[in-house]
């Protein structure tokens, strides 16, 4: 597979093929994440769903499990041009090696947008063919993020309509509940 800044071709067809990476360290995922997903994959022929494998964060979940809740979720929802793949370093480089003209953010927030922006300036630096689409989350996710939805589980809350029920048995087997 060949790819310039126009998009990615295939060398044997010549078809023009738009890739987005959505990147993420999803612990877990949540109904925020698949709506911004579902979203993104609308806009592009393939969307790749990257999992951070070294955040800086205490995890909930393996990068293994992480990936494996996206791979259901995306089973569920039928969503046939979308993949889910592990990366570490840089965002950027991974998305040259998917064939990627683009990545997807979700922003919930004026904070998010802050911390989003300088990443997207950053990244536009590092690599400027790679674009950044920023998808505004919709209304009934606003409230959602991952450190918050884990903290409702170990006090023993309600996850329903949160996350999908799959990923809330992982969290309540994970926690002991």
């Amino acid at each position: 597979m060949q790819h310039d800044d126009e998009g990615s071709t295939t060398a044997m067809t010549g078809t023009f093929r738009r890739i987005a990476v959505y990147p993420g360290t999803f612990d877990p995922v949540h109904r925020g994440h698949l709506d911004i997903a579902r979203r993104a994959a609308k806009l592009v022929d393939e969307l790749v769903v990257a999992v951070y494998k070294t955040p800086s964060k205490n995890l909930l979940f393996s990068t293994e499990e992480r990936v494996a809740l996206w791979q259901e979720c995306i089973a569920e929802e039928g969503l046939t041009n979308v993949r889910v793949e592990s990366f570490e370093g840089l965002i950027v480089e991974f998305a040259r090696k998917q064939g990627a003209q683009a990545t997807v953010r979700g922003l919930r927030a004026v904070t998010d947008f802050e911390y989003e922006f300088q990443q997207a300036l950053m990244n536009r630096k590092l690599a400027p063919e790679i674009e950044t689409l920023m998808i505004i989350t919709a209304l009934p996710h606003l409230f959602i993020s991952s450190s918050l939805l884990k903290e409702v589980a170990r006090l023993g809350g309600d996850l329903d309509g949160i996350v999908p029920p799959h990923v809330a048995r992982a969290i309540h087997d994970r926690l002991g509940r």
